[in-house]
């Protein structure tokens, strides 16, 4: 959100030899023109004190448009990023906590009430949490067969990894080894089809693990956080650090076989269908109809070796099995592997542990991001609600701050959007006419829901969704727990239901917005519509369409993006373009590999093809926007000017694009973004967009030998 600065900010950031396209220029006197009404000041005050003033925008218009607010926003204590996301979602975490602290608002909803006793046995004001120690955590390994690194009562001899595997997966629902879920088939999106992915590294990517860097620091920190969990369970110090080592190395040689992201973009490699039976002959370690029997059997679903899967990575399952069969073959293999699979399930639910071992994984955290994470309890409490009651959590806060009025304008400015991207297809020179038009429909059955889903209005329908789950306010590490498998069961049961193209993947209260492939959707949460992303009553059009305008041509764009291309109208993965145009794209794609991996934050190189997708979505959804914008101000007049502010309403559409990516972080969280996130960071998310964009020159009158306005323009969409 855009810093709250009064108008004195409006002339604490005054000119500063800024000549070149626009300038500033503030003034105490009444402007004919000029819109003087409270909203009027107040959002310029904020878009100038944002600004560096003393910066070409044709040499760094990130700096141009942020230095400002970077300048005003250093990190709060315990964060790694500071951003207009960030504060937002502090916003929304504030609304949601004055309605679940006050006992005057009475609910007859049980979905609502869930969430308000979740969130009650998160705060733990009675410190029941602390109290119980490692208890909940040693009753649920013993289960599973012990831990050797604690004292829950561990027997190598009666341990088994089949039972072990089986108990962490399917009944407590943690990832050990590998991942899997009940997902849409891609290929046929109306059904689902149990589908499994390569996983189980407890370090957020494999770099961290073979780059020799990174792995001295985190790999350390790593080590240093097991063995301190295992102190704190009742083992002594030295035998901790060397089970922890063996768990590491474990890890190290998963990491190993893992698939890079940027390996991972090509969807059809991806999709590989076979027969369970065959996943036995693929990866032998464990007996897979006994593992899928475990857990479909809970849900009254038959599993045999004829059933069918998709596996992402066969190659990781292969050399998995190789792997755990060459630590079975010695004397401590078994404890080895025991070992790793209580880490993995004590490392998932440290979260609901004593603070002492939410302290311990600190370390961590902070070699990986350089701050420790640490916030008011409150805010962790919201953040955990809505990831687990997300529904019951937006119904609330939708009722109590979301602009009904807000949808239909939205739903507006979305169909302005898509109709400008369709209208650019037939300037796509690149493009054959047979695939420009199967494009075009694409588009128009790309389907967008916006704020929420109408059923969160309705009690009954709402509390339908959670159906079986139960919540007890002193018992937060169990409440974690049976949400947990009553998800597994809901997904569980998907196996034999059709595909739902109306059920949203997000909570409506996030500050973020995404596309499904395949349902070729479009979803923007409530918790986005908002300033600066969006405002019905902005006094400038520009600013909605520069801010949200651009994000749902983002959205928009993945449908066509090197992975949504490969999607049909209808969600399914299949080949609807021609060969010649498919190599007319990726021609184009490499070109933002190679724009993108030019670019460096603090010694590391943006990784160009891991990005792509989101770097075309940024291009392709400002591209429509700025599009969509002027074909609004066809049929409709704009604003008068915002005092103090001496940009044109087009030029103030990419200042408000630009602001929303404000940000600062420490180095260890960029670093962590270049290795793991598919969106480039905040900086180049601005200036690789428009220094691509033609318009953007031509707006802000930047000279051909300006950085801003190089010769070379990547462009597909």
């Amino acid at each position: 959100m855009f810093s709250s600065a009064a108008l004195l900010a409006v002339f604490l950031f005054g000119p500063n030899g800024f000549t070149r396209g626009t300038h500033m220029t503030i003034s105490t006197h009444a402007v004919p023109g000029v819109c003087l009404a409270p909203e009027c000041i107040t959002v310029a005050s904020a878009i100038l004190s944002a600004m560096n003033h003393k910066v070409d925008p044709c040499d760094d218009f990130y700096e141009f448009a942020c230095g400002g607010w970077v300048k005003q926003n250093p990190l709060p204590d315990g964060k790694s990023i500071w951003s207009t996301f960030g504060k937002l979602w502090q916003e929304n975490q504030l609304v949601m906590k004055n309605i679940l602290d006050d006992d005057t608002r009475p609910t007859n909803s049980v979905a609502e009430r869930l969430a308000k006793t979740y969130y009650l046995s998160c705060l733990d004001q009675n410190s029941t949490i602390e109290a119980l120690g490692s208890t909940p955590i040693d009753e649920l390994l013993s289960q599973l067969g012990g831990w050797n690194i604690s004292s829950s009562g561990f027997n190598v001899t009666s341990w088994k990894l089949q039972s072990a595997i089986e108990l962490a997966q399917n009944t407590y629902s943690r990832s050990v080894f590998f991942a899997w879920m009940v997902a849409p088939d891609e290929r046929n999106s109306s059904r689902h089809i149990i589908t499994l992915d390569q996983g189980g590294l407890t370090l957020p990517s494999r770099d961290y693990y073979l780059n020799k860097t990174d792995r001295e620091k985190t790999v350390t920190a790593l080590k240093q956080y097991i063995t301190q969990v295992g102190v704190l369970m009742g083992s002594n110090e030295e035998e901790a650090k060397t089970q922890a080592e063996s768990i590491v190395n474990l890890e190290l040689r998963m990491a190993e076989v893992t698939m890079p992201e940027d390996e991972r973009r090509d969807e059809k490699a991806l999709y590989n269908k076979m027969r369970i039976m065959d996943l036995q002959r693929l990866a032998s370690f464990i007996d897979w109809v006994s593992f899928f029997r475990s857990g479909f059997s809970l849900v009254n679903i038959s599993v045999t070796g004829r059933t069918e899967v998709v596996v992402l990575v066969p190659s990781y399952f292969r050399q998995l099995s190789v792997i755990i069969k060459d630590i079975l073959a010695k004397p401590t293999g078994k404890i080895t592997l025991a070992n790793y699979i209580g880490w993995q399930t004590v490392n998932s639910l440290v979260g609901a542990l004593a603070p002492s071992f939410r302290e311990a994984q600190r370390v961590l955290q902070r070699a990986l991001m350089g701050a420790d994470g640490a916030e008011a309890t409150w805010r962790q409490c919201i953040s955990d609600t809505n990831n687990v009651l997300g529904l019951a959590l937006s119904s609330m806060f939708v009722r109590e701050v979301f602009d009904e009025q807000s949808k239909p304008v939205a739903e507006q400015m979305v169909r302005e959007v898509k109709n400008a991207f369709k209208e650019n297809l037939p300037y796509l020179n690149w493009m054959d006419d047979e695939t420009r038009e199967l494009a075009k429909d694409k588009a128009d059955h790309v389907t967008d829901m916006i704020g929420f889903p109408s059923f969160i209005s309705d009690r009954d329908k709402l509390d339908a969704k959670f159906e079986g789950l139960e919540m007890r306010e002193a018992e937060y590490f169990d409440n974690n727990l049976r949400i947990s498998q009553w998800m597994l069961l809901k997904n569980m049961r998907r196996l034999q239901r059709p595909s739902q193209r109306g059920e949203w993947d997000m909570s409506p209260i996030q500050v973020n917005a995404y596309y499904t492939p395949s349902k070729n959707q479009i979803v923007f949460p409530a918790g986005i519509l908002q300033a600066p992303f969006y405002d019905k009553n902005y006094p400038s059009r520009s600013l909605n369409f520069g801010a949200m305008g651009v994000v749902m041509g983002h959205e928009l764009t993945h449908a066509f993006d090197d992975q949504g291309r490969e999607y049909d109208k209808e969600g399914n993965l299949k080949q609807w373009w021609n060969n010649r145009t498919i190599e007319a794209f990726q021609q184009r794609a490499k070109c933002f590999i190679d724009q993108y991996s030019s670019y460096k934050l603090n010694n590391d190189s943006i990784n160009g093809k891991s990005t792509l997708g989101e770097n075309m979505a940024d291009n392709g959804g400002l591209k429509a926007a700025f599009h969509a914008y002027r074909g609004w101000l066809q049929s409709n007049t704009e604003f008068a000017p915002l005092p103090g502010v001496n940009l044109t309403h087009e030029q103030l559409f990419y200042v408000g694009f630009a602001q929303v990516w404000c940000s600062t972080e420490t180095p260890e969280a960029t670093h962590m973004q270049v290795l793991v996130d598919a969106h480039s960071p905040a900086k180049y998310r601005v200036i690789g967009t428009l220094s691509n964009s033609v318009e953007f020159s031509k707006t802000y009158k930047c000279k051909p030998t300006s950085p801003m306005n190089p010769p070379r323009k990547c462009e597909v969409w």
